[in-house]
């Protein structure tokens, strides 16, 4: 799934592309991908015709472009988008070919590039949502149906204090913390191995017993590995995860621990060791990331 890194690099996109252009319509082609739109497909499309889309936001895995209507009123709407696994949202010629998973098709008043979801396993979804006040700071306006998402580590908005408190109440392992996006937002499976890795901490090593110093290491390395990984285009396994142009991101070329299971790792030489997670999998040095004595998985 799409991370925080990989979230960032299209809201780059439709930042240089979208960003105060006029909707002229929608058309939806599979329902499912504006499930999450209470009022179906119809309401969908006539709230966005007509509207103005202003700077692309992001929080965590969610993008969502601002709506303003005619004038230059505060926005009160949103066009609210979450990739899911395989979600894309691409631009280019308006008559170029149809992709052939492609879900919305939006087009622009001034008959330029259009913008396509396109998503081959349809977890993805857009919505039109109402505006409400941050909750994390009070400053701005976010999606009503994320407002209880946590602000995420490359956020001004992030406070690394109150996180650290979080932490400690959690009693939890460290790893399943991180994916809990009511405390930190955007990071998911692999940068979590990741920044693990990078603080030479375990997987299940209890919150409850994290120092302070520990705490912002791997704030620290949270925020180094998703920088680098947005200098390079994110991460893509495979052809589900691209750019608005349809590109690729290079930056499994340089990860450390996720899927590198029995290769030696970068700093001792010791096979990485892969262990069963949440149903998924977690990324580990046995040297380098020791398994706590009493661990919390």
């Amino acid at each position: 799934m799409p991370e925080l890194p990989e979230v960032e690099v299209v809201r780059r996109g439709m930042d240089r592309f979208t960003a105060g252009r006029t909707i002229a319509s929608a058309e939806v082609l599979h329902p499912r991908a504006v499930r999450r739109h209470d009022a179906g497909p119809a309401d969908f499309a006539g709230r966005l015709a007509g509207r103005t889309v202003l700077t692309p936001r992001r929080r965590g895995k969610y993008l969502w472009l601002p709506l303003r209507a005619d004038g230059d009123g505060t926005p009160e709407e949103a066009l609210l988008a979450h990739l899911g696994m395989s979600g894309q949202l691409l631009v280019g010629e308006p008559d170029r070919e149809r992709e052939k998973h492609l879900r919305v098709r939006i087009a622009f008043a001034d008959g330029g590039l259009d913008l396509r979801f396109v998503d081959q396993r349809t977890f993805g979804h857009l919505m039109v949502a109402d505006l409400a006040p941050d909750a994390v700071d009070g400053s701005g306006l976010v999606p009503e149906p994320i407002v209880h998402i946590a602000a995420d580590p490359l956020e001004d908005a992030f406070d690394a204090e109150a996180f650290y408190r979080a932490l400690r109440r959690r009693k939890t392992g460290i790893k399943r913390a991180l994916l809990d996006q009511s405390l930190i937002s955007g990071v998911g499976n692999i940068y979590a191995d990741e920044a693990l890795w990078r603080a030479r901490l375990h997987w299940a090593r209890p919150t409850e017993t994290m120092t302070r110093a520990e705490a912002a290491r791997v704030l620290e390395a949270a925020q180094d590995v998703m920088g680098d990984a947005l200098a390079v285009g994110g991460t893509s396994f495979d052809r589900l995860y691209v750019n608005v142009n349809g590109e690729s991101g290079y930056f499994e070329r340089s990860l450390d621990a996720y899927g590198r299971r029995d290769e030696p790792c970068c700093r001792c030489g010791t096979p990485i060791r892969r262990d069963e997670f949440m149903n998924r999998s977690s990324y580990s040095c046995p040297v380098c990331q020791p398994r706590p004595r009493r661990a919390r998985c």
